[in-house]
């Protein structure tokens, strides 16, 4: 193995907007006959904006030339706080390894590089969801489960 962690730039738009599909359909246990057009484009729109302006830092991971991996952050602000009184807020994403290439670390160094991103940005305030399939690995890192956040679901968005 020959790996290679590249920060991601706007000439990986296609790269990157491939994966966030592979990853919402594995996340969600989509089949590759669900449509999501709507997604895969305004997953692009996004990049595109986001690597920009710097809100949003992917990592790369190459095996020579085949990639095998990624992961992103993005970046933000809400009100100050008492416990985040910059108000400044990472939130990690879309973490990827191909099947086989996983449990060698490749996840771990790459949370690892993203936190560390948010970190030289002075925000400590970190968080992201966990499938079960990358708990482990982020309890390992030190995140733990939060109690107190609560979701409205779109559901109960019909108005």
């Amino acid at each position: 193995m020959e790996l290679t962690y590249k920060k991601a730039t706007i000439e990986d738009l296609d790269l990157l907007t491939e994966t966030r599909i592979k990853v919402l359909r594995a996340a969600n246990q989509l089949s590759d006959k669900e449509d999501m057009k709507e997604v895969e484009k305004e997953s692009y729109h996004y990049y595109q904006k986001a690597l920009l302006d710097g809100s949003h830092i992917a990592y790369l991971v190459f095996d020579r030339e085949r990639f095998v991996g990624t992961g992103g952050v993005c970046f933000f602000q809400v009100m100050p706080t008492y416990h985040n009184p910059c108000g400044k807020k990472a939130y990690i994403m879309n973490m990827y390894t191909l099947p086989e290439y996983r449990r060698r670390g490749i996840a771990a160094k790459t949370l690892d590089m993203l936190v560390k991103d948010a970190w030289n940005k002075g925000i400590r305030a970190i968080s992201l969801e966990a499938t079960d399939m990358g708990r482990l690995l982020y309890e390992k890192y030190g995140f733990v489960k939060m109690n107190a956040e609560m979701e409205l679901p779109e559901s109960k968005n019909d108005y």
